[in-house]
């Protein structure tokens, strides 16, 4: 039964993903005064990219045609991880922090491969850039959860979240607002957001994330939008239930599994509405002081370590 559900929770945030990405940009549409797209639009873009040809350069070799279904394969793989719905998880014992932060590491690896492998300036231009974000953005992920782990004498992600259900007053503790903060920081540069990055903008000054994937068409590049989008749930639903944790079911009951669910979309509303107002409100910053955003948010977990160790 436990194995259903996971399952089933991996099924939800494979199709909530495409709704979280798309009820951001509609905020922000509303938030700049302008009507925007449904926030359903991500749906029907994945429906059109599945249905058209793929163009691919006669340069390109195998890797350009297999890195898409590699990072929408591994990114699958965290959902297994993660407690988005409840805790402790059926595949604890398979993955912990350290699996998480290394699948998320090897999608951005191939993803920067295939930047790479057509050629091309921009795919070379955005990989390079990829992986000056990913060198500090990866280790920082793991000292934020790293922290965590501290309290609960445990790496598993799903052992975290019942030890701070288990002791509320390790939810307002210096070590897990740092640790927040740190997370939070690195979700925005991972996942391409503001002020590290602009999702809606294809100026070749600006571009990391869409520099990569500028070759890619059709089926290809709705693997890598699809797994994006899940990528964004991912990250939020991170800094939703590892930091703040209720509403996350510990029985598997459907009252219970009702709760999480509302709880969660909850959750995710809040954050979405926060970095929408976030994003309407900071500008992009220069490419240079972007390893300067996230030296501070290592620095960060760093404290955030140190003094979940020292307040044990």
């Amino acid at each position: 039964m436990k194995y259903v559900l996971e399952v089933a929770q991996t099924v939800f945030a494979l199709a909530l993903a495409p709704l979280v990405v798309g009820f951001v940009r509609w905020l922000k549409a509303r938030l700049q005064n302008r009507r925007g797209a449904p926030p359903w639009q991500p749906y029907f873009e994945l429906v059109k990219l599945f249905g058209k040809e793929m163009v691919v350069s006669k340069e390109a070799s195998w890797l350009f045609r297999c890195a898409p279904y590699i990072v929408f394969v591994s990114t699958l793989a965290v959902t297994f991880l993660v407690p988005f719905l409840f805790a402790p998880l059926p595949f604890d014992g398979v993955g912990d922090l350290l699996a998480v932060v290394y699948l998320l590491l090897l999608g951005t690896f191939f993803l920067a491969l295939a930047g790479l492998d057509p050629g091309t300036a921009f795919g070379g231009m955005g990989s390079s850039r990829e992986m000056t974000v990913a060198a500090i953005a990866e280790p920082t992920i793991a000292l934020a959860i790293f922290s965590l782990a501290l309290g609960a004498g445990s790496t598993n992600l799903g052992r975290i979240v019942t030890q701070t259900l288990g002791n509320p007053a390790a939810a307002i503790s210096p070590g897990h607002v740092l640790a927040f903060a740190a997370l939070f920081i690195v979700a925005l540069a991972e996942t391409g957001r503001l002020p590290v990055d602009n999702p809606a903008t294809h100026l070749e000054l600006t571009m990391i994330h869409e520099a990569m994937i500028l070759e890619y068409s059709g089926r290809y590049l709705a693997l890598i939008e699809w797994s994006a989008s899940l990528k964004f749930m991912i990250f939020l639903s991170l800094l939703a239930n590892l930091f703040v944790p209720w509403g996350v079911a510990t029985a598997f009951t459907p009252v219970a599994l009702a709760v999480a669910v509302i709880a969660l979309l909850l959750k995710l509303v809040l954050l979405g509405f926060f970095i929408a107002v976030l994003e309407t409100r900071v500008a992009k910053l220069r490419l240079f002081r972007v390893p300067e955003l996230l030296g501070v948010s290592f620095v960060l977990a760093l404290l955030a370590v140190t003094s979940s160790f020292l307040l044990r």
